[in-house]
């Protein structure tokens, strides 16, 4: 990274810090974070604050985080400015594989233990597939033609849909509000024992994928001269591969589907401070966190007492940013 792209990260975690503390101020009703640090606020509030609201803002960054790495990571591998995990299918296939989980899985496996992994366990396989099906129905195009992507999305998201259609038919009453659970996002009823072990999967994962930022640059060159170079394309692509699918599997596990996070937030990036894997990736992550905790937050309290899905403040923002940013293509 140059030093203008070190000092747009340095304001980027500014931001994502500042997220975080609105994210625990404010909700139905405010929490003075001053307060609380003093040891002035009442034990309901300690409770809300520690037990219902850290936790939320905890998971809503590492989500926000995990599509957004995932969202940059994909638009590099394909070389592609729309990839994202939600357009082309890669979320859907990972709620497909948690809704199976949801109408089969009660009745599979009894054990508890091993109920409670099986859900993210199918997420992740879900969204695995996707990517490889991907990969191979993309391998033969070229660069520039943005198109068949695209289309491939649009395929597997509504063999997705028609699955995750027919599983809501045959569950029962207790099934069926889990999976409507999947169709918006959302981050109710989120605590500690949930968040933990899938926090930490995605931070490993996080970390791990960082490291691919310079061969991914490489790679924009083209296969061929990255292999010249002496990258190994195809050990970089099952990296890459495998780290979305596990980041996008736990989050749509946990959350359900929210769209358009890793298709703006890449682009909102570059536009800040230039197409340098290792300053997109870096930048996304941070930026990715901010948004979604930000999007949680006004969810919360658009229309106190209630909550909204918080997928639909995402779409609301990334619907018209795609637009914005297929109708610059255009003049281009």
């Amino acid at each position: 990274m140059n030093s203008s792209q070190k000092k747009n990260v340095k304001y980027l975690i500014l931001f994502f810090l500042f997220s975080i503390f609105l994210g625990l101020y404010k909700g139905s009703y405010d929490i003075s974070i001053f307060d609380f640090l003093f040891g002035k606020t009442k034990e309901i509030e300690e409770f809300v604050l520690l037990k219902i609201r850290a936790p939320r803002v905890i998971l809503a960054g590492l989500v926000g985080a995990s599509l957004a790495l995932s969202g940059s990571c994909l638009q590099g591998l394909f070389r592609n400015p729309l990839a994202d995990p939600g357009l082309i299918g890669v979320s859907s296939g990972a709620a497909l594989g948690a809704a199976i989980s949801i109408v089969i899985g009660s009745e599979l496996i009894a054990n508890d233990f091993f109920k409670l992994y099986f859900l993210p366990f199918c997420a992740i396989v879900g969204s695995i597939l996707v990517i490889i099906i991907l990969s191979i129905l993309t391998k033969g195009f070229k660069n520039s033609n943005i198109t068949y992507i695209i289309l491939a999305g649009i395929a597997i998201n509504s063999l997705a849909g028609v699955g995750i259609g027919v599983l809501t038919y045959l569950s029962d009453d207790a099934e069926l509000r889990g999976l409507t659970f999947w169709t918006m996002g959302s981050f109710e009823g989120m605590d500690w024992s949930i968040i933990t072990p899938s926090c930490l999967i995605i931070i490993i994962t996080t970390i791990w994928t960082t490291r691919f930022a310079k061969k991914l640059d490489i790679l924009q060159l083209g296969e061929h001269e990255a292999l010249r170079i002496g990258v190994d394309v195809k050990k970089l692509k099952i990296n890459i591969i495998i780290s979305s699918a596990i980041v996008v599997g736990i989050s749509t596990s946990l959350v359900g589907i929210i769209g358009f996070i890793g298709l703006v937030v890449p682009h909102l990036v570059r536009i800040i401070g230039g197409a340098n894997h290792n300053y997109v990736i870096i930048g996304s992550i941070f930026s990715g966190a901010t948004l979604l905790i930000l999007a949680d937050m006004i969810a919360r309290i658009i229309i106190q007492p209630a909550q909204l899905p918080v997928g639909l403040i995402t779409s609301a923002i990334g619907a018209p940013f795609f637009l914005w940013l297929i109708y610059n293509m255009k003049k281009t």
